[in-house]
């Protein structure tokens, strides 16, 4: 029996695909920024998993948050159709 991915599971359960930039300090140069980019399956709009990584991030990385730019995207969702007249 075959068994269905994590990943297509969360997409049913209305999971999207979250892509976050995020802007820190160098803890050694504050006044230089760095980019991460974290991406994983989320709901929108309270993100928990986001939440959960950035908590894990202040209480565990030197680096402080400067800004973070979320992208979002239900990769499965209802499909539209169209009716296409044919001559």
């Amino acid at each position: 029996m075959a068994t269905v991915s994590r990943d297509f599971r969360l997409q049913m359960e209305g999971y999207g695909l979250t892509t976050a930039e995020i802007h820190y300090h160098l803890p050694d140069h504050p006044s230089l920024l760095q980019t991460y980019i974290w991406q994983e399956y989320d709901l929108a709009p309270k993100f928990p998993e986001l939440r959960s990584f950035l908590d894990f991030w202040t209480q565990t990385i030197e680096g402080p948050l400067h800004s973070i730019r979320i992208a979002h995207h239900k990769l499965i969702k209802p499909s539209e159709w169209q009716v296409v007249p044919i001559n």
